[in-house]
């Protein structure tokens, strides 16, 4: 699945001729005839009898059939519910599985503040406008808020309301501002948040473009990330994935330590994550998915810059729609 990569007897008459040739007077035919008719009566009536007593024992034959008859049909209607029984749907089968607890998959959209959860990981919903390729595309976005120690803390993919993340951020410092690639849902409040508290910028170089297309050149990200690289800050080991599609630069962040990976536009619940609407190189970015985040422990959280927070059995379980 992983990208290392689809129902009656027949009526006898009896002879009476022997009766009349041995009678020699008429009186004597006439009480042999008289005799003849009534064993002639006596074997009808005896027949009679013999062929009522062989229906009823057909019928009872037939009857008896039937019951065996009707015992097996049902013992084979039992045995047929038995086995759709053991059959489960899979709609049936997916609805048994056990509803998540994540405090971040909720599926709306609301903008606000949710967490921190028991990882010390706290989500911030900021709304606003995604310029892309010509159009414009209101949307939600994720900021990630990590606890690195007892003092501080790194804030990911910093969207587009500074005032809001600094709140929640409150008398903390901030060690890092890390960004996902260069896209305004993961950039947008990067300098006014990082200039708060003197925190360094981290993003890919291939990102500078888009970059200073959104923030001009004069501030400039101080860390420049790749893929298999890492990080380390307060107590935290920080592993940079290279996760390109959605972008030639996009990363995903990974601290194992915590058992999650905030995987930018990457991947989303349920889906791939899009550019606006459309994708960019869906090859690659299957490539990204599959190859570094599928690999993970299937426990793996996944938070992206949209929507609720999956994991990677969960996207596992999708892949293979997707290709």
């Amino acid at each position: 699945m992983f990208w290392k990569r689809k129902s009656k007897k027949k009526d006898g008459q009896e002879a009476t001729g022997s009766a009349a040739e041995a009678a020699g007077s008429a009186e004597e035919v006439e009480e042999a005839e008289e005799t003849a008719s009534e064993d002639r009566s006596e074997k009808a009536g005896s027949k009679d009898g013999a062929d009522k007593a062989g229906d009823g024992e057909k019928e009872t034959a037939s009857d008896e059939g039937e019951t065996e008859e009707t015992a097996s049909d049902e013992s084979a209607e039992d045995s047929d519910d038995e086995e759709a029984g053991d059959e489960k749907d899979p709609e049936d089968a997916a609805a048994e599985e056990p509803a998540s607890t994540d405090v971040f998959a909720d599926e709306g959209e609301e903008t606000g503040v949710t967490g921190p959860d028991s990882e010390g990981i706290t989500r911030v919903r900021t709304a606003g406008t995604f310029e892309f390729d010509g159009e414009k595309f209101e949307m939600v976005a994720n900021t990630w808020i990590v606890d690195a120690d007892e003092d501080g803390v790194i804030v990911i993919d910093p969207a587009y309301d500074s005032e809001a993340i600094l709140e929640a951020v409150g008398e903390r410092d901030i060690y890092l501002v890390a960004c996902t690639n260069g896209y305004s849902p993961h950039i947008a409040a990067a300098i006014a948040v990082a200039e708060e508290a003197e925190a360094p910028i981290a993003l890919h170089p291939r990102e500078m473009r888009v970059w200073r297309r959104y923030h001009g050149a004069e501030h400039r990200p101080e860390i420049e990330v790749e893929g298999q690289g890492s990080l380390d800050v307060g107590d935290l080991h920080i592993d940079v994935l290279a996760l390109p599609g959605t972008s030639t630069g996009t990363v995903g962040y990974s601290i194992s330590q915590k058992g999650v990976v905030f995987s930018g536009d990457t991947v989303r619940s349920g889906e791939p994550g899009m550019v606006g609407d459309t994708y960019l190189d869906y090859t690659t970015q299957l490539a990204s998915i599959g190859e570094k985040l599928l690999s993970l422990p299937p426990e793996t959280r996944l938070l992206p810059d949209r929507g609720p927070a999956t994991t990677t059995a969960a996207e596992g379980r999708n892949f293979d729609s997707w290709v």
